[in-house]
């Protein structure tokens, strides 16, 4: 794309992420304010250069040609893998998570961008295997893809950014026309994994000792019988499913894979959760086991969210932030500082801007012809979706705490440029979409 092309920019998808990016400058300037109206941080200065260099480099992606990529993505992934592991050994500590590389006070957050160079390479594997007949291999090569750079990240250990990587995968794999049952198997794994995860935490801090025998989840004797038992009557119905050729013997195995490894990973979850983990979990549940430690964030939230009313209180009138009753409100929170001051009806234009962007994308992917560019487009969609879905859940309380930022809006450097890259990507899929390689 030339200089003269820049009118052919899709502007609904870059003008609601610049209309975002200027929210997100003035509610990190109000959560500066202290309760005497005095600013007390530098951060909105920050976030207004971290804006304009996305910027930046979003119009410079939509100027070029998205497929010249196509070959570099392979590079840009394994690149994206070592900055990873590096981080993991010799990054910057905040907030108990490896996860920041950086000299002074200037830093970067890998795992951020290692979301768009991990779209990028399994956009390309999708493609180049489009015409493999082999759906299960497919499958298992893209979670590998997906779950490497995902498993570092855990290891950080920063388990919110880690979540973003599953939809990515469940929507190119959907979209690529992998077979559905491989995509079910995962989202059913997940889901099994977190209720047993969950119960037994249930039990010990809501019900307080009510219904015991859940308790039996955490039982390593329990888990491994259980285990076996289940093993056994997959190798039979696998046995079954080769000798007599029956469809049901395939969901039995089907059934009985999704059991073990539900169990067996929720079990090591118990055993590698910190304690700040677990509690989010808990006050997830419910917040007010533990008012004034851990579910202080969700019950403030919520009182800030609710008291902004139908209108808010008005822009820098906000007191939730300005007595400092949020934490982390510039980043985490900053949906909180924005519905107390702008209301309901704030709120309900960050869900039109938001929806605007995925729609948006979700055109891009129906009219574009390449695979290439339209399995990147549905990475992105739900990255942005995800994102958005997770963060204001959690500041509503309907959702647990993961420190996933609101893109656009947070405070943050990598966040924004990689959010901004995206938009880019995006831009330029549409601007080439009926073009090939």
């Amino acid at each position: 794309m030339k200089l003269r092309d820049l009118l052919g920019i899709d502007y609904a998808i870059l003008f609601p992420a610049v209309i975002l990016s200027i929210f997100g400058v003035l509610f990190i300037y109000s959560s500066g304010v202290n309760s005497s109206g005095v600013q007390v941080s530098l951060e909105y200065a920050r976030q207004i250069a971290f804006a304009a260099a996305g910027l930046a480099f979003a119009v410079t992606l939509a100027m070029i040609n998205y497929r010249r990529l196509y070959e570099l993505s392979l590079y840009f992934y394994i690149s994206a893998i070592a900055l990873l592991i590096y981080t993991c050994l010799f990054g910057r500590m905040v907030s108990g998570a490896r996860a920041w590389l950086g000299i002074g006070s200037f830093g970067i957050q890998p795992s951020e961008f290692a979301k768009i160079t991990t779209i990028l390479f399994l956009a390309r594997y999708l493609d180049a295997s489009s015409r493999s007949p082999n759906s299960f291999l497919r499958f298992l090569v893209s979670c590998i893809i997906v779950f490497v750079p995902m498993a570092i990240v855990l290891i950080q250990p920063d388990f919110g950014t880690s979540l973003v990587f599953v939809p990515i995968l469940l929507v190119m794999t959907f979209i690529a026309k992998i077979s559905l049952r491989y995509v079910l198997f995962l989202i059913m794994f997940i889901a099994l994994t977190g209720i047993f995860s969950v119960l037994p935490l249930w039990q010990s801090y809501i019900l307080r000792g009510g219904f015991s025998a859940i308790q039996i989840l955490l039982n390593a004797r329990f888990i491994a019988l259980t285990v076996l038992a289940f093993l056994a009557v997959l190798l039979i119905a696998l046995f079954g499913f080769f000798r007599y050729k029956k469809r049901y013997f395939y969901w039995i195995v089907y059934v009985s894979s999704i059991v073990i490894l539900s169990l067996g990973a929720s079990f090591v979850s118990h055993r590698f959760l910190k304690d700040y983990q677990v509690m989010r979990l808990i006050v997830f549940l419910d917040p007010n086991v533990d008012p004034q430690g851990s579910g202080w964030h969700i019950i403030q939230s919520i009182t800030a969210i609710g008291s902004g009313g139908l209108w808010g209180k008005g822009y820098l009138q906000g007191t939730q932030s300005h007595y400092r009753f949020l934490p982390q409100q510039s980043t985490d929170f900053i949906f909180s500082i924005f519905s107390e001051e702008w209301g309901m009806a704030g709120g309900i234009v960050v869900f039109a801007l938001f929806l605007l962007i995925c729609l948006r994308l979700v055109r891009v992917m129906r009219i574009t012809t390449d695979p290439f560019g339209i399995f990147t487009t549905a990475g992105l969609s739900a990255m942005y979706a995800f994102h958005f879905l997770v963060n204001v859940g959690m500041t509503m309380g309907i959702m647990p705490i993961t420190g996933i930022p609101l893109m656009f809006m947070s405070y943050g450097g990598s966040a924004m440029i990689s959010a901004m890259a995206g938009i880019g990507l995006a831009l330029s899929v549409n601007a080439h979409r009926y073009q090939h390689r």
